[in-house]
C-alpha cells in the first residue's frame, strides 16, 4: 500500500496499487474501469443481428439498404473523428466529468433506435452514439494510466480486453434473441450504462495530476523522451494492424460462402472462435509479457497472425479455419494490452487522455478503413492469395516489432518502477 498526499479533487487520502490478480480484483475502481471498458465494445456490433428487421421496418425509405448497413459503421467512423478531441477534452476538463456524462449520452444515443421514427434519425442517434463512446474510451484508459502503475497496469489492460471480447459475445448473442421478438429491441441493451452510473460516481475518483502537483512525482508520471514521436509510431502500427485484423470479421463469412459453407453457422463458429482466443489470450498476457518483453510479445503476435492467415490459405476444412480465426483472436489478445500499455507509459500523466485520444482515433480509423482496402485488393487476386500476402506482411511486421520495440526495453516507458 502506497501512501500519498492528495488535495482537492483527488482519489482520496490514500491511494494504493494492488499487486498479484487478486489484490487487483478487489479493487472497486479496476471493476469500475473495466465494466466503462466493456461499453465500447458495443458501438457495434450489438445490433448486427437485427439489420434485417430493421430494413424491413424501413423499406419505404430511400437506400434503406444502404443506411441500415451504416448503423453499424456510423459509430466506429465518429469514434476514430471524435476520439483525438475527447482525449484533449479528458485531460483539459476531467476524466471523471467526461465518463459520466459520455455514459448518460451513450444511454440516450443507444437506445434511441426504440423510439425515434425514422432511419435517418437512427442514424443520426448512431453518430451520437460515437461521439459517446469516444469520450468513454479515453476517460477509461487514461484513468487506468493514472491509478495503476507497472504490472498491475499491464494486468488490468489484459483484463480489459478479456472483458471487451467476453462481453461483445455476450451482447450479440442477446441481440439475436431480441430481435426475433422485434427489430428494434436490441437498441434497449444500450441502457446497461444507465445502472452503471451510481458505481462509477462513487468509485471513481478525479486523480491529481501527480508530475504536476506533487514535489516527488511517481516514476513514469514525467513520461519517455520522445513519446510524441513513440505514440505517433504505435498508433500508425494499430492502425495497419486494425486494416489486417478486421479482414477476418468483415471477409471470412463470405470467403466461407464461396467455398461451399452457406449456412450461417459456420460464420459464427469461426467469429466466435475468433473472440474467445482473444479473452483467453488477453488473460494470459500478463504472465507472457515478462517473459517475452515488450517486443518479443506484440511479435509473437503477429506471427500468430500469419500463421492464422497462412491457414485460411492453405485449408478449407471449417475445424482448421476456426483454428486459424482462433490464432487471429489469440494475436490481438497479446497485442493490444501490449500496445494500450506502452502508450500510457509513454505518455505525460497530464496528457494521457490526449495519448490515447491519437491512438483510439487510428485505432477505429482502422476498423472502418479495413473493407475499404481489402475488398479491391480480394477483387483483383481473390481470397487465397490476398491471405498469403497478408501472412507474408505480418510475418515482416513481427521481425521490425521485436526488433524496433526490444531495442527500448529499459526505458522508461518498460516497467515504472511500483
Amino acid at each position: 500500500m502506497r501512501h500519498e498526499p492528495t488535495g482537492p479533487g483527488g482519489a482520496g487520502s490514500i491511494s494504493y496499487e494492488p499487486h498479484g490478480e487478486i489484490g487487483l480484483l478487489r479493487d472497486p475502481r479496476a471493476w469500475a474501469l473495466l465494466l466503462a471498458g466493456m461499453l465500447t465494445v458495443m458501438s457495434n456490433s450489438t445490433i448486427a443481428p437485427a439489420l434485417p428487421g430493421i430494413e424491413a421496418m424501413f423499406r419505404d425509405t430511400p437506400n434503406a439498404d444502404l443506411l441500415t448497413r451504416l448503423l453499424v459503421t456510423a459509430p466506429s467512423l465518429m469514434v476514430a473523428l471524435a476520439a483525438s478531441f475527447a482525449g484533449y477534452a479528458a485531460d483539459r476538463f476531467g476524466r471523471r466529468n467526461q465518463l459520466l456524462v459520455a455514459a448518460i449520452v451513450f444511454a440516450i444515443a443507444g437506445t434511441a433506435g426504440l423510439y425515434l421514427p425514422s432511419l435517418e434519425s437512427i442514424l443520426a442517434s448512431r453518430l451520437l452514439l460515437g461521439v459517446a463512446v469516444a469520450a468513454i474510451m479515453t476517460s477509461q484508459s487514461a484513468l487506468i494510466g493514472d491509478y495503476y502503475t507497472g504490472i498491475a497496469r499491464a494486468r488490468l489492460m489484459g483484463y480489459q480486453v478479456a472483458m471487451m471480447n467476453f462481453a461483445g459475445f455476450f451482447f450479440v448473442m442477446s441481440a439475436g434473441g431480441l430481435a426475433g421478438i422485434s427489430a428494434v429491441l436490441p437498441f434497449g441493451i444500450y441502457a446497461i450504462s444507465l445502472p452503471l452510473l451510481p458505481l462509477f460516481f462513487f468509485v471513481i475518483k478525479e486523480p491529481k495530476h501527480r508530475a504536476m502537483h506533487q514535489a516527488v512525482a511517481l516514476p513514469g508520471d514525467e513520461g519517455q523522451a520522445g513519446w510524441k514521436f513513440f505514440v505517433g509510431a504505435l498508433s500508425a502500427l494499430i492502425f495497419v494492424s486494425f486494416v489486417l485484423f478486421y479482414i477476418v470479421p468483415t471477409q471470412i463469412p463470405f470467403y466461407l460462402f464461396e467455398i461451399g459453407y452457406t449456412d450461417a453457422t459456420a460464420g459464427g463458429w469461426v467469429l466466435g472462435g475468433m473472440m474467445l482466443s482473444c479473452a483467453i489470450f488477453a488473460v494470459a498476457f500478463d504472465r507472457v509479457r515478462p517473459v517475452l518483453g515488450r517486443g518479443g510479445t506484440p511479435a509473437l503476435g503477429y506471427a500468430m497472425m500469419a500463421g492464422g492467415f497462412a491457414m485460411f490459405y492453405l485449408f478449407h476444412a471449417l475445424p482448421v479455419l476456426i483454428l486459424a480465426a482462433a490464432l487471429t483472436g489469440g494475436a490481438f489478445g497479446l497485442m493490444m494490452p501490449t500496445f494500450f500499455t506502452a502508450c500510457l507509459n509513454a505518455a505525460p500523466a497530464r496528457l494521457r487522455g490526449t495519448a490515447m485520444g491519437v491512438f483510439t482515433t487510428c485505432m477505429f480509423f482502422g476498423q472502418f478503413a479495413s473493407p475499404l482496402a481489402s475488398q479491391p485488393v480480394i477483387a483483383n487476386i481473390g481470397y487465397e492469395n490476398t491471405f498469403l500476402l497478408i501472412a507474408v506482411s505480418l510475418g515482416v511486421i513481427a521481425v521490425g516489432v521485436f526488433f524496433g520495440l526490444q531495442e527500448r526495453a529499459t526505458s522508461a516507458i518498460a516497467q515504472p518502477a511500483e
